[in-house]
């Protein structure tokens, strides 16, 4: 595993380039010797690959042994990693698993997405690895981010922990943790309060998502996937939506 992060990271250092001024002081000023691993971003990504590569293993071992469960859990975790965690805990309750299946599936997905992301959202803030691929989903969630700030911050930590578990659109753990490193919070604590808000956040649709389920399978067993399906259109509009927004910002500032 070390081999391979040592090859992942040589590829990144080759692309860094010149940081600006927005550069954290804590950083040496000579961007070529900057060695992405001995920082606490770089640790942070390195927690998010090695957790992501365990979970990989086991969803590749319950194929192993049980195909059929290990299909779902794979259609779970596409769904979550796609379309958030209502469409995918919502597709776990409609495929007849328990809290003690669908709960830590969402808790370790969505862990992954924040130590992957954010330090790649940092390498990017601070000039020293640009990924074109990512760009604008960055400028997306940057832009969503520096929306809420002025709200968030007013309140502090607090309003940090509840911006990212109150359950709107682009509230989520993403745009939680940019504008916590916009109010200059370190790294730990940042990190601390998002993940702290999205667990909670994800007990609370746990618990609401499967009552629901309980109750229309009463009356149909195809109305919790329709609400799956529902939740995934919902998705769709609004990122949809969001592309439209930006692409007559940028139309608006060209004229």
């Amino acid at each position: 595993m070390s081999s391979f992060l040592n090859k992942f990271f040589k590829r990144w250092n080759k692309e860094i380039e010149n940081s600006g001024s927005q550069a954290s002081a804590e950083l040496p000023q000579n961007p070529s010797k900057i060695t992405l691993l001995t920082t606490t971003e770089g640790g942070i990504f390195i927690a998010g690959i090695v957790i992501a590569l365990l979970y990989t293993i086991w969803l590749g071992a319950k194929f192993l042994f049980n195909p059929d469960k290990a299909q779902m859990l794979a259609a779970i975790t596409a769904f979550e990693i796609l379309f958030g965690r209502a469409a995918g805990m919502a597709l776990g309750y409609s495929l007849q698993f328990g809290h003690r299946t669908v709960i830590p599936i969402c808790i370790v997905l969505e862990t992954v997405l924040v130590l992957i992301f954010y330090p790649l959202f940092v390498f990017s803030w601070r000039h020293l690895v640009v990924i074109k691929s990512l760009k604008n989903f960055f400028d997306r969630i940057q832009k969503a981010a520096v929306t809420h700030q002025d709200k968030v911050r007013k309140y502090g930590i607090i309003g940090l922990f509840a911006f990212v578990w109150f359950p709107f659109w682009m509230t989520g753990p993403m745009v939680g943790c940019v504008i916590g490193f916009l109010m200059a919070l370190p790294a730990w604590l940042n990190l601390s309060v998002v993940l702290s808000g999205t667990y909670i956040a994800i007990f609370c649709w746990a618990f609401v998502l499967h009552a629901f389920h309980q109750k229309v399978a009463e009356d149909s067993p195809f109305a919790a996937m329709i609400l799956m399906l529902i939740i995934v259109l919902v998705v769709i509009l609004g990122v949809f939506l969001s592309k439209v927004r930006q692409e007559r910002y940028k139309n608006s500032t060209k004229l």
